[in-house]
């Protein structure tokens, strides 16, 4: 994948914190494994420029990883010149390249959920239709809707969040929160969820400083977060991982918010390596722990998180500096497991925040999501 010309040194760059750069026939991904140092923009022309992207961490994020791999098969599509095939064909050409792109990183439910929903429109149209193109163009405009979406069903999640959060802790003017990971504007089309949660607080005039983990091995939290924070001028601090408790100790940690890869239907939920650290010390302090999440990363076919794929990366992230870009530190030889994810059990969890609503714990230890997506489907469809 080469480096869009005209994004190459971040000067021309749309906007720093826009991680996706669409328009019909031209994907260009913010290349994240550079921030906060350059900005560098790379073109994505087809489904496995898509999946090297996703793989390498170029785009990272659930919301974010689901909709590039969209519409890195609908740049494919657009500037398909030679295909002749029938409709079923079509269709099965777009099956093929979903399940390539879903194989990138197997944890995050956004990517197969968006792929399942890809496919059915793409079926139905097939069904109907005794042109190909009109299959693939089927195909296009649901990316393109994914990705508009998206930015909305953020700033819902943000909007729950923070009423939610402000009336727990009782209208407080000065809130302290604490994120883990990156879960903003360049883990999803826009705005983000857990982040997203912050940025509305400090928009509402509530938020006293947002607290972010380096969130190692990758970084992402120094790197992206505090990048985020910065850019938009919200009050931050920057914390080594293993300094969360402490801070908790020192009583400067109202809530927690962090953000989730899949969450299964008995509220456990995978999130980046780390989480399950701060939700037991959070519940040791008696402190809330929210995960904010759309509703398309509850897996409900999963009855718990044990069921949940863990993706173990490369030694070299914990092994080298720059999560595994840099020179070697570490003592060779050494063994490595490098586990990408952790799941924190749903008895640890206050409440799941979606574009929908707050899913809460009604008279026992354990949430009724299946409930909460039912009836929220019921209201869509009256």
């Amino acid at each position: 994948m080469a480096p869009h010309s005209e994004f190459t040194d971040g000067t021309q760059a749309p906007n720093s914190l826009q991680a996706i750069c669409y328009k019909r026939g031209s994907l260009q991904l913010l290349d994240q494994t550079k921030l906060p140092l350059q900005s560098t923009y790379l073109d994505i022309r087809d489904s496995t420029d898509g999946w090297h992207a996703i793989k390498d961490m170029v785009v990272r994020g659930a919301p974010a990883i689901a909709i590039a791999a969209a519409l890195s098969l609908a740049v494919e599509i657009f500037n398909l010149e030679d295909f002749n095939g029938t409709p079923d064909e079509a269709f099965s050409f777009i099956v093929m390249k979903l399940e390539y792109l879903v194989s990138s990183r197997p944890t995050a439910v956004n990517l197969s959920d968006a792929a399942a929903k890809l496919k059915q429109i793409a079926s139905a149209v097939a069904t109907n239709t005794s042109d190909a193109r009109n299959v693939f163009e089927a195909y296009i405009e649901a990316s393109e809707i994914m990705l508009k979406d998206d930015v909305a069903s953020n700033k819902a999640i943000g909007s729950h969040g923070a009423s939610f959060i402000q009336h727990l802790l009782g209208n407080s003017k000065n809130i302290f929160m604490l994120t883990h990971c990156n879960t903003g504007s360049l883990a999803t089309a826009g705005y983000g969820t857990a982040l997203g949660v912050i940025r509305s607080l400090h928009t509402e005039g509530v938020l006293e400083r947002a607290y972010c983990t380096e969130t190692r091995p990758f970084n992402q939290g120094s790197r992206l977060t505090a990048f985020e924070l910065v850019h938009d001028k919200i009050p931050a601090t920057l914390i080594a991982d293993s300094a969360a408790a402490a801070l908790m100790k020192f009583g400067r940690v109202n809530a927690v918010v962090v953000g989730a890869d899949r969450v299964a239907a008995n509220g456990d939920t995978a999130n980046k390596i780390g989480t399950y650290n701060l939700a037991v010390s959070a519940k040791h302090h008696n402190i809330p722990f929210f995960v904010a999440a759309p509703l398309t990363s509850v897996d409900l076919s999963l009855s718990s998180g044990e069921e949940i794929i863990i993706e173990e990366r490369s030694p070299k992230e914990l092994l080298n500096t720059h999560g595994g870009l840099g020179e070697q530190v570490a003592a060779s030889g050494i063994s490595v497991w490098n586990p990408a994810f952790d799941v924190t059990p749903a008895n640890l969890v206050t409440g799941i925040i979606t574009e929908k609503g707050v899913v809460t714990k009604k008279g026992t230890d354990a949430f009724d999501i299946k409930g909460f997506v039912q009836k929220e489907a019921v209201q869509a469809s009256a």
